[in-house]
């Protein structure tokens, strides 16, 4: 068979690849719903009554060399995971690599009651946390009625 002609399978593979890189390209960049499987680090985002919370699966970093920032209702999580893998030289060969290695950066659009000021992160056994809490002005408080 001629090398221009492809089966439909190759084709079909290739149109998938296309549209995963589009996906990524022009895809906003991450939001309070995040997408599963959009890139690494996987996120679960959530809130409880008094803070928006962000844990980012992301086991293999050094938590020294990760980035958060929180800039105009958007957070930020950068940082780069290390190959694990030995150089390829005339001895070694990778045959499949499905975990991610190289730098990274992760955006997650904060609703308006998020604070700023007070944002928390730790990092355990391979999971990121991030808690924002909410503004006080935004919680719930109890009216007393004078009378």
């Amino acid at each position: 068979m001629n090398g221009l002609f492809r089966s439909s399978a190759d084709l079909f593979a290739e149109l998938n690849r296309m549209q995963s890189l589009f996906d990524q390209a022009f895809a906003p960049g991450g939001s309070i719903r995040s997408a599963a499987g959009a890139s690494f680090p996987s996120l679960n985002v959530g809130t409880t009554p008094t803070s928006i919370e962000v844990m980012a699966l992301a086991p293999g970093l050094d938590a020294n060399k990760l980035d958060i920032t929180v800039d105009r209702g958007l957070l930020v999580i950068a940082g780069e995971r290390k190959s694990a893998l030995p150089p390829t030289g005339e001895r070694t060969a990778v045959y499949a690599r499905e975990r991610f290695s190289g730098p990274f950066r992760r955006v997650v659009s904060l609703p308006e009651d998020a604070d700023p000021a007070k944002v928390d992160a730790s990092y355990r056994d391979g999971v990121l946390r991030v808690s924002v809490a909410k503004r006080e002005s935004s919680l719930p408080r109890r009216i007393e009625i004078n009378g």
